[in-house]
C-alpha cells in the first residue's frame, strides 16, 4: 500500500513545462475523446479516491492535527459523489452539438455549435478541502474532454503527497499529473501556458494567480471566499435559526468558504439568539482540547491569524464571548484549537469586520430595518453565499433581488450546493466563473460554431464591391423597416 512517506518528488518549472508539453502533444495526437473514454477517466478518478478512503482521511487528519474522521468522510468524500455521478450520467448529452437554422438544412446551409475540449487544464487546490476541491474540477475537465494537471496545496503536505503517489497507479501522466511543492512551485504552475486555469483559495492569492495567468492570456476560473452574511428574518423561528447557524459556523472548524461569517438579528430578539448559539455550542462540544471531533486550525499561521482577529476586536471595544468548556484554557496553541467565539458590537475599525474569519468565530449584529441590512451588504464586496433564515416571503425576495452574492441559501447551511446540477461560483471579489454540473462542463469547453454552405450562391460575398443599385435599395428599405420597428416598441413602452 502506498504511503505518503514513500513519495519525495522534486518539481521544477522545467519539469512542469515538460508535463504540460507531454499532455498537450497527447491531446493533439489523440483528438477529442469519445464519451466512453471521458466516463472512464471519471471512473478512474473516483476509484483513486474510493480505493484509498482510509489513507486520505488519515492524511487529512494528520495535516490538520485534529480533524474528525466522519467530518472528512462527509464533506470530502460523500460531498463529491452526487455531483460526479450527475456529471458522468449527463456528459453524453452535453457533448452533442446544437443544430442551428434547421429549416435551412434542406437548402444546403448547415450550422452547428460544437462543444470542444480546450486542451490542458491546470487546477490549483486549497488546503481546507484538499481532496474534494481538486477532484471535482478535475472531473468537470475530464467530462469536457481535457487533460489535467493538479497543484496540491502545500499547507496539507501529507494529503498532497498521497495524491501524487496514487495518481500514476490510475492514470498515464499524459492524462493526469499531480504536482506538489511550496509557494514557489505554485507561482511557477500558475504561470504555465495552460488552456484554462482553475483556482480555489483566498481573493488575495486569486489576484496573484490571475496576474500570472494573464501573461499567457490563460482564462481563469476563480473560486474565492468572502464574508458571508446571514439575515435572521423577523418572522424566523429564532431557536431553529440560531441552532443551524451555530452548527454551520463550526463545520471544519469554521474553515469553509461558505461558512456564515456575520449574522444580522432583529434587535429585540438578539439576546435569545445569542443564548441559543451558546447552548448549541456547549452541547456540541462538552470538551475541546481533547475532543477528536473538534477540528484544529490547519497550522500555526491560521491559528495566530484567527486569534489575532479576536484579540483585535476585544482591544477595540467589542464584546467577545468565548464559549470554552469549564476547566479548559483556550485558545490552546499545542492543539491549535480556538473556542467557539461570539463577537458583538464590532465596527469597521476592527479587522474582524473586514477580513474573512475562516475560524470558529461568529460576529453578531442587530438591525431594525431590512433596508439597512441590504445597504450594509451592498457596501462591501459580494460574498460567495448570502444566508436567510425565515420564510420565503416578500422580505426574502427583496433581499435576493437587491443584493449580490455567488448563491443564496435559505434556512440551512450551504443549501445552494444541494442540487447536483446547480452551478457553484462567486461573483465580484468572491470569484469568477462556476462549476458543478453542466456549468463545469461549460467552463472547460469551447463552443465552436461550424457552418457549411452548399448553396449555389454566396450570402456573405455580397459585402464585396461592386455594389449594384438593387442592393443599395434593399439595404435602405431594410434599415427603414428596422428603424420603424424599434421606435414602435419604444413608443408602446412609453404609453404603458
Amino acid at each position: 500500500m502506498t504511503t505518503t512517506e514513500q513519495v519525495t518528488v522534486t518539481v521544477t518549472a522545467e519539469s512542469m513545462s515538460s508535463m504540460l508539453e507531454r499532455q498537450r502533444a497527447a491531446f493533439v495526437a489523440d483528438g477529442p475523446p469519445d464519451v466512453a473514454l471521458r466516463r472512464n477517466r471519471i471512473d478512474r478518478l473516483m476509484a483513486l479516491v474510493l480505493d484509498n478512503v482510509d489513507d486520505f482521511v488519515d492524511a487529512m487528519g494528520r495535516d490538520f492535527g485534529t480533524r474528525p474522521k466522519q467530518g472528512s468522510l462527509f464533506t470530502e468524500i460523500m460531498g463529491m459523489i452526487s455531483v460526479i455521478e450527475h456529471t458522468r450520467s449527463h456528459v453524453g448529452q452535453w457533448m452533442k452539438p446544437q443544430r442551428l437554422m434547421r429549416p435551412a438544412r434542406a437548402f444546403g446551409l448547415r450550422a452547428e455549435v460544437e462543444p470542444s475540449p480546450l486542451g490542458v487544464v491546470g487546477i490549483i487546490g486549497p488546503w481546507n478541502f484538499p481532496l474534494n476541491l481538486v477532484v471535482l474540477p478535475a472531473v468537470a475537465a475530464f467530462a469536457a474532454g481535457n487533460r489535467v494537471m493538479i497543484k496540491m496545496s502545500e499547507v496539507t503536505p501529507r494529503t498532497a503527497a498521497l495524491m501524487a503517489a496514487l495518481a500514476p497507479d490510475y492514470f498515464d501522466p499524459a492524462e493526469l499529473a499531480v504536482v506538489t511543492g511550496g509557494a514557489d512551485v505554485a507561482a511557477a504552475f500558475a504561470a504555465l501556458p495552460f488552456d484554462h486555469l482553475f483556482f480555489t483559495g483566498s481573493p488575495s492569492v486569486g489576484a496573484l494567480v490571475q496576474r500570472a495567468a494573464a501573461g499567457n492570456l490563460v482564462p481563469v476560473t476563480l473560486e474565492l471566499g468572502g464574508k458571508n452574511p446571514v439575515v435572521v428574518a423577523s418572522a424566523a423561528d429564532i431557536r431553529r435559526a440560531a441552532t443551524r447557524i451555530a452548527q454551520g459556523r463550526m463545520i471544519n472548524g469554521g474553515q469553509v468558504c461558505v461558512c456564515p461569517d456575520y449574522v444580522f438579528v432583529p434587535a429585540e430578539r438578539v439576546e435569545l439568539f445569542v443564548a441559543v448559539v451558546r447552548d448549541t455550542w456547549r452541547a456540541m462540544f462538552p470538551a475541546v482540547v481533547t475532543n477528536d471531533d473538534y477540528c484544529s486550525s490547519v497550522n500555526e499561521a491560521n491559528f495566530d491569524r484567527v486569534v489575532g482577529l479576536i484579540d483585535d476586536a476585544r482591544a477595540k471595544g467589542a464584546r467577545v464571548d468565548s464559549v470554552a468548556p469549564p476547566g479548559e484554557t483556550l485558545p490552546d496553541r499545542a492543539t491549535r484549537k480556538i473556542a467557539p467565539t461570539l463577537v458583538r458590537d464590532a465596527d469597521d475599525n476592527m479587522r474582524i469586520a473586514v477580513e474573512e474569519t475562516f475560524g470558529p468565530v461568529l460576529t453578531v449584529r442587530t438591525y431594525e430595518r431590512l433596508s439597512d441590512v441590504i445597504d450594509y451588504v451592498n457596501a462591501r464586496p459580494a460574498p460567495l453565499v448570502a444566508y436567510w433564515f425565515g420564510p420565503d416571503d416578500a422580505d426574502f425576495r427583496t433581499f435576493v433581488a437587491h443584493t449580490r452574492s455567488g448563491g443564496v441559501a435559505r434556512n440551512d447551511f450551504a443549501a445552494q450546493m444541494i442540487p447536483s446540477a446547480a452551478p457553484f461560483g462567486g461573483v465580484g471579489r468572491s470569484g469568477m466563473g462556476a462549476y458543478h454540473g453542466k456549468a463545469g462542463f461549460d467552463a472547460f469547453s469551447h463552443y465552436r460554431t461550424v457552418v457549411g454552405s452548399d448553396l449555389p450562391f454566396t450570402i456573405t460575398g455580397r459585402a464585396a464591391p461592386p455594389f449594384p443599385l438593387t442592393m443599395r435599395a434593399t439595404t435602405a428599405l431594410a434599415l427603414r423597416i428596422a428603424h420603424r420597428r424599434t421606435h414602435r416598441r419604444l413608443s408602446r413602452l412609453r404609453n404603458r
